[in-house]
């Protein structure tokens, strides 16, 4: 499509203005980025991956009554998508101990928690995402009493349907990051579902042999990251077009 006014740059996507008022293009990088930006790489093909697996993931959420702000893949780099203000949070759901929460609290990896946790994080790169409560989400006013509701009420759903969904192809859904947005319907404001879901901000482990299988790989310098993204899509179902070089490697972990 004709290249748009550019909008936003991240660490993984680059927004820019959609055909439509209320519209935008998300294109998906093969940048990777570790530690708030610290560490930077490239991952051959890894934006055409995170592309069509984030896709097939909103839309098996749309059809369970999660609203999304995606509206359809573009090509094989770029999603419409539906403008949103995005809710200063990052909401974090965890299943299994990895990452931060084993450090914090000394909890072995891999260790299955009592129950799913939901954790908040205030996004501002520039402090490191720091964790924070609901009494500092409500208190500084990035989001009210009732669009938390609505956000644990939504990842949890999420939780609950990815976990079967990964289940359903030998992969356990350790912990994930959600995103949210206001959007405006008249004088009606609701909150939907938006960024990505992908291995970039899922840690997804083989069932049987907890072979990591996200962007971990990546965090700790062990190599086959982009087979690793490709064999979630494989389990997946999701066969990306093969088109000038975009997509290279090969389609399972060796």
């Amino acid at each position: 499509m004709a290249r748009r006014r550019q909008l936003y740059e991240g660490k993984a996507k680059i927004l820019f203005e959609g055909p439509e008022p209320g519209t935008l293009v998300q294109y998906f990088k093969d940048d990777a980025t570790a530690g708030n930006g610290a560490k930077h790489g490239i991952i051959t093909g890894k934006g055409v991956l995170n592309n069509r697996i984030s896709e097939y993931i909103m839309l098996r959420l749309q059809e369970i009554g999660i609203p999304t702000h995606f509206i359809r893949r573009i090509n094989m780099r770029e999603q419409l998508i539906r403008e949103v203000e995005i809710i200063p949070l990052e909401i974090v759901v965890r299943n299994i101990a990895a990452g931060s929460i084993a450090k914090r609290l000394g909890i072995p990896e891999g260790t299955r928690l009592p129950r799913a946790i939901v954790e908040y994080y205030y996004k501002n790169d520039a402090l490191g995402d720091p964790m924070v409560a609901e009494e500092h989400i409500t208190a500084f006013g990035w989001a009210c009493p009732h669009d938390m509701d609505d956000m644990v009420a939504m990842s949890l759903r999420v939780n609950d349907f990815l976990t079967g969904l990964f289940a359903g192809v030998g992969i356990s859904l350790v912990d994930f990051k959600l995103e949210f947005g206001r959007v405006w319907e008249g004088e009606e404001m609701r909150i939907i579902l938006a960024d990505e879901i992908s291995p970039d901000n899922c840690r997804l482990w083989d069932a049987k042999t907890n072979e990591k299988l996200d962007k971990d790989r990546f965090r700790r310098d062990m190599g086959q990251v982009e087979e690793a993204y490709q064999e979630v899509a494989r389990r997946l179902g999701i066969l990306p077009e093969a088109g000038n070089g975009d997509h290279k490697g090969s389609d399972t972990m060796q």
